[in-house]
């Protein structure tokens, strides 16, 4: 009876088991096979939408002038789209012309073109092809002899001849005049129709704005409705900017090759200067691609070939002015894609949605980095398709570091000095580096090796950059406007100035300043307290101090008696990570207190939330006279101290 009676213990609570890392790949996986699938058989849904959104990126400026006239804005919103309809059915009507008359003449055209091939096989390409006709015929007929079927002896083949086929002749049905109709509108009718919902989603786009604007802030960042409405407004503001230059560089090279193939001599300049425009919505080859097609009209128009030289110069002209001269001087040196995001994008919307998809590219890539750019859920979009680097320069510097590559690490750490001082170069970065490593280091997670790495690599990188003054950069290397707007990972790393001022000459200096090293940079007892100090004393010296580094076990309760203190002035104490009540340091700093009396004592802890900078009780227990959380703070106190020396003198 008990075994059939439920049992009073408690039930374990079933609990599915957690996702397993293959079993989040696979529903991210299908989650992006099922995106691609809807962006493919939903094509001719989509495709309106984001030709709505980027021509509503480029009409809002329009409608903002209108409506600062006081148009209102609905009046506003159809002038705009109208003006708008009015460009495009005037340029399709040009190119309809264009077409017809192109149409009309490829008869004299196509005999060009065959006196021109009659002219090449009478040359050296004729002479050419009647050798390949030839080896061609006979290795046929060598070919034929080998595979010949076997004869009798009356020389007859010993297989019967298959029978003759019999030709069969398929006549077409009259087509009804409802087939007809459609086959003749059916090409007009759903070009007409895609613009009609373009133009109506625009029309709505523009007119509620600002009610997308608040939907977008409420998906993306309600909770920072400050920092979120200024980064939507200046993301529409760079895009429609952009769009606008865009659609204008893309014009003015429309005009160019138009003006240049009708002074040539091309046919149909109009519809080849139009070609050329949209196709150079198609990054690097699109332009190029484009004057193909008036390259060969002009070899079928023009019994000789200046005319094919002229168009082919015109078009490798023109490119490179427009790529690497107009567009730098007017939104910067690219688009802020990365030029693999931007093959990647051209070749996967291209699949995707055709010619069209080629077109449209560049443009809605680049809207969605600058939405990852300005939008903090949305960020991943600016690292995988962006063209600035996806690691922080504090990451960046820690994984060159870690790898054992100084001159990668001397490499960016020069660029970053093109906009920032050497002092703010260590802080903001090397320094913030090295506590990465250390803190790796304490977890278990970084080897002896890798660490040793690291110590070498940073010795190699102080190294290069002493040669460097510490210094404000000149003022005309500020980056360009796409730059200006940082990554949210390098917002937390601002710039900091150059530290000011110089140490007085030697000569005005107090006497027991005048050594060669009057400062004394003492290493903690951290793995990469070294190096840190080798950064303070190459500042101290540019500043014109002279310092050396000292290692913490030369300052050790056995060996600190031996240790040379002729000419120092004053002490600094490097750590890049200390915790709680230190009681290492403030033995540490007795004896240096007895063995340097009178001499002043700073520490430096690089970590600024350590408990040891705001808690005057542990500095007091400590007895140091100054406390730093920066090597500029460091040298300000150094030079600070010397100036006092001076002015009591």
């Amino acid at each position: 009876m008990s075994d059939a009676m439920p049992s009073s213990q408690p039930q374990p609570a079933r609990v599915p088991p957690p996702l397993t890392p293959g079993a989040s790949g696979l529903g991210t996986m299908a989650i992006g096979v099922v995106i691609v699938a809807s962006l493919y058989f939903a094509r001719d849904v989509f495709i309106p939408l984001v030709l709505a959104v980027l021509l509503s990126f480029v009409l809002a400026p329009a409608v903002n002038f209108l409506r600062r006239l006081r148009l209102g804005r609905v009046p506003s919103v159809i002038a705009a789209v109208m003006l708008a309809l009015l460009v495009i059915g005037g340029a399709a009507a040009v190119i309809g012309s264009q077409v017809a008359d192109l149409a009309g003449n490829l008869p004299q055209y196509q005999s060009t073109i065959q006196k021109k091939v009659a002219g090449l096989q009478e040359g050296v390409v004729g002479r050419a092809t009647e050798f390949l006709r030839r080896a061609n015929t006979q290795i046929q007929a060598a070919s034929d002899q080998a595979s010949a079927p076997p004869t009798t002896k009356t020389g007859q083949p010993s297989s019967d001849e298959p029978p003759k086929a019999t030709l069969v002749k398929v006549q077409e049905a009259e087509p009804s005049p409802f087939s007809l109709v459609q086959k003749v509108l059916g090409p007009i009718v759903h070009p007409l129709t895609t613009l009609g919902i373009v133009i109506i989603v625009v029309i709505f786009l523009l007119l509620q704005r600002e009610d997308l604007r608040n939907r977008m802030i409420r998906l993306f960042g309600s909770s920072d409705l400050h920092r979120t409405t200024v980064a939507m407004d200046d993301a529409a503001s760079r895009l429609s900017t952009y769009f606008l230059v865009q659609l204008g560089l893309n014009a003015a090279f429309g005009v160019l090759i138009g003006i240049g193939l009708w002074f040539i001599g091309v046919p149909s300049p109009v519809l080849w200067g139009v070609f050329a425009a949209l196709m150079r919505f198609v990054p690097y080859v699109g332009a190029l691609l484009s004057g193909l097609f008036p390259v060969a009209l002009a070899a079928a128009v023009d019994p000789g070939w200046s005319m094919v030289a002229w168009t082919a110069a015109l078009f490798l002209i023109a490119e490179p002015l427009f790529g690497h001269v107009a567009e730098p001087m007017l939104y910067g040196h690219s688009t802020g894609m990365s030029p693999f995001a931007v093959i990647v994008a051209t070749l996967f919307w291209g699949w995707l949605w055709g010619p069209i998809g080629l077109i449209l590219a560049t443009p809605f890539t680049v809207c969605l980095v600058v939405l990852g750019r300005h939008v903090e859920r949305l960020e991943f979009l600016d690292v995988l398709l962006g063209d600035r680097p996806p690691l922080t320069p504090v990451e960046n510097f820690y994984q060159r570091m870690l790898a054992g590559d100084p001159d990668e690490a001397v490499e960016l750490g020069e660029l970053m000095l093109k906009e920032r001082s050497l002092s703010s170069y260590y802080d903001e970065v090397a320094l913030k580096g090295l506590q990465l490593a250390a803190t790796d280091f304490a977890r278990g997670v970084v080897t002896v090796h890798q660490l040793e790495n690291v110590k070498v690599s940073t010795r190699a990188l102080v190294d290069e950059l002493a040669s460097r003054p510490d210094e404000e950069p000149p003022s005309d290397t500020k980056p360009t406007d796409q730059s200006e707007v940082p990554t949210l990972a390098e917002k937390t790393h601002p710039k900091n100035e150059a530290v000011p001022g110089q140490a007085p000459p030697l000569e005005e200096r107090p006497a027991a300043w005048r050594g060669e090293t009057p400062v004394m940079c003492i290493a903690g007892r951290g793995p990469l307290d070294e190096a840190a100090s080798a950064m303070l004393a190459q500042l101290l010296d540019k500043h014109g101090l002279g310092a050396r580094v000292v290692p913490h076990a030369d300052v050790s309760r056995d060996r600190i008696r031996t240790l040379d203190v002729k000419g120092v002035a004053m002490v600094c104490v490097a750590y890049l990570d200390i915790s709680g009540n230190p009681a290492h340091l403030r033995y540490l700093i007795r004896r240096l207190q007895e063995k340097l009396p009178g001499k002043p004592i700073v520490v430096g802890l690089w970590p600024m939330e350590d408990a040891v900078l705001s808690d005057k009780f542990i500095q007091n227990q400590i007895g140091a006279d100054a406390y730093v959380s920066s090597l500029r703070q460091a040298v300000e106190a150094c030079l600070e101290e010397v100036s006092e020396r001076k002015q009591a003198a």
